[in-house]
């Protein structure tokens, strides 16, 4: 009787979340005019912002390199 028990309510659980996920994904549906990936800025020597310190420069930060990828990682 108790496995019987132990059974019907993993049986409810997952048709409950199941559902319950169901609703969840259509009530938020994709946008269709969203873009698929955010606008790119133009790549420059470097954007200046004035403030009241002084001047702010930010340039690129990701730069090529001659150093060869990670192909693979080991975690002991």
């Amino acid at each position: 009787m108790r496995a019987l028990v132990l059974k019907v309510g993993a049986t409810v659980l997952t048709v409950a979340t199941t559902m319950l996920s169901a609703l969840y994904v259509s009530a938020h549906l994709k946008n269709p005019a969203a873009p698929l990936q955010p606008p790119v800025l133009t790549a420059g020597p470097g954007a200046g912002v004035n403030t009241p310190a002084g001047t702010l420069t930010v340039g690129p930060s990701v730069q090529r390199s001659d150093v060869q990828p990670v192909t693979s990682t080991y975690a002991s």
